[in-house]
């Protein structure tokens, strides 16, 4: 059976087993606002493979960089940031390169009326 990334399938004993965390240590994830599982009608909490991924990063960045939860949480932040930013920043740039079009183009209607003008101005000797 194939789930989609979203979709919770996995119970905090099975991603526990799968990451190779203590539930607990995933109950501490939670409720410091890490992540996020879904709950099922008997509120059990139910984790994705989105969940599981980003549990796995969480793992790295204190194993691996030696992060606290809050560091966590700052790197965490700092990427939603990141991201925003590079988006609004392709968005300026297209922006730019729309202005720039638009400058080009206004430049060449305005030599095309100057050698018209001129033209007529000749014409008219």
């Amino acid at each position: 059976m194939v789930f989609r990334d979203d979709e919770p399938c996995y119970t905090i004993s099975v991603v526990a087993r799968i990451i190779g965390l203590h539930a607990q240590t995933l109950r501490t994830y939670e409720r410091e606002g890490l992540i996020r599982p879904s709950r099922s009608s008997g509120g059990i909490r139910m984790f994705s493979n989105r969940d599981v991924s980003r549990i796995r990063e969480i793992k790295e960045w204190v194993d691996g960089l030696g992060l606290n939860l809050a560091g966590v949480a700052t790197m965490t932040r700092l990427r939603a940031q990141v991201a925003l930013l590079q988006s609004r920043q392709a968005e300026l740039e297209e922006e730019n390169a729309l202005l720039r079009r638009e400058v080009v183009a206004r430049r060449a209607g305005r030599s095309a009326f100057r050698a018209l003008s001129g033209d007529a101005v000749g014409d008219s000797d």
